[in-house]
């Protein structure tokens, strides 16, 4: 009889506001090949990484050496246009561990999403409208494309938007 594989995985980002100055958000990953955690504390309002922590506690890969030494490198980067390529491009000699620069990317667009939640309550409540408000909602800023389940390809909220290139 073959083998039959399992995978399964659960990822969970959070954000909380700690004081007036201060915001964290921390990403965990838990699935069948690897157990990781990160969390960033960011200043506001300028939105600037002021610490970062990770660790990967279980992965079938090679071992991700240092991952500390890696993720520091992000101290000072700024929340906002241009992160992504930033993240990318000082993390990416980091040897298996490109799912840790994933998880930064997932904290900081928790933080990016935190700020819309005000945006969010101003949704309004006739359902013909629900659709085209967040449609224009994420016309106008395409980072929100899929960075939840209901801004994720798929959902009628996003019917009609092209993914971001």
């Amino acid at each position: 009889m073959p083998e039959i594989l399992c995978f399964s995985r659960s990822r969970c980002t959070s954000v909380k506001q700690v004081d007036d100055n201060t915001i964290k958000s921390w990403c965990r990953l838990d699935d069948t090949t690897m157990e990781a955690f990160v969390e960033i504390t960011v200043n506001l309002p300028d939105l600037d990484i002021a610490d970062i922590v990770g660790e990967v506690r279980r992965t079938d890969q090679a071992v991700c050496t240092r991952p500390a030494d890696y993720l520091t490198r992000l101290i000072g980067v700024r929340i906002g246009p241009g992160m992504l390529k930033i993240i990318k491009g000082l993390m990416e000699d980091m040897p298996y561990c490109k799912q840790l620069a994933f998880m930064v990317e997932e904290c900081c667009h928790g933080i990016i999403l935190s700020f819309t939640k005000n945006v969010l309550k101003k949704a309004p409540t006739d359902e013909a409208d629900v659709k085209k408000f967040f449609t224009d909602m994420v016309t106008e800023n395409v980072r929100l494309y899929n960075r939840c389940a209901a801004f994720s390809p798929g959902s009628p909220l996003v019917d009609g938007i092209e993914p971001p290139g």
